[in-house]
């Protein structure tokens, strides 16, 4: 079953956020835009760089009005220790949701019970707090915050300009489609 147009449930998890331990709820999503982006586990091999890979985007993000919000079964706690420890992970200026109870993972439908962690799922969020775009990927193969990005800006720009689809590859300024109102629905 689809996961689009799901709304995220309600939440409150504890973040390792600039140098400090916060609250984030559902509330703090309401309103704008927002990436979940579900890693396996801090003090891994491919996690870090994906995530350094966000952190080196993120500036952008956060001027087209999207906060990104990394998650992984692990604490807060964990969260500040590979920060500390990595060069990489210093980097990274977005919340650090903690997942230990599992709930965001269960409610994003990427936890594996078998192993205790979140698949690679990335999550883009629209400003009514639904699910507008989902990818869940191998726990092999790191994501690239190139793509992600323009799949923002996409969903953002035809959430303005509803009459409007965006074609493969489309950036901002590029040529859109406009089909025909009968078939808008069935997209």
């Amino acid at each position: 079953m689809s996961l689009i147009n799901k709304e995220v449930s309600d939440f409150s998890v504890q973040a390792y956020h600039e140098g400090s331990f916060k609250t984030v709820t559902k509330a703090d999503i309401l309103g704008k835009w927002s990436v979940f982006f579900f890693y396996p586990a801090d003090f891994t091999f491919v996690c870090p760089t994906e995530l350094e890979d966000l952190a080196n985007k993120y500036e952008e993000f956060r001027k087209a009005g999207c906060e990104i919000y990394s998650v992984s079964c692990d604490t807060h706690f964990v969260h500040k220790a590979w920060h500390d420890a990595s060069d990489r992970i210093k980097k990274i200026q977005y919340p650090m949701l903690a997942d230990p109870t599992h709930a965001l993972s269960k409610d994003f439908e990427v936890y594996i019970e078998a192993a205790g962690l979140s698949e690679r799922g990335t999550f883009v969020v629209n400003p009514e707090g639904r699910i507008a775009a989902y990818e869940v990927s191998a726990g092999n193969v790191g994501r690239n915050a190139d793509e992600l990005f323009r799949k923002v800006q996409a969903l953002q720009f035809v959430a303005e300009h509803g009459d409007q689809v965006c074609p493969a590859k489309w950036k901002p300024g590029a040529e859109t489609l406009k089909p025909s109102l009968d078939l808008v629905g069935q997209l």
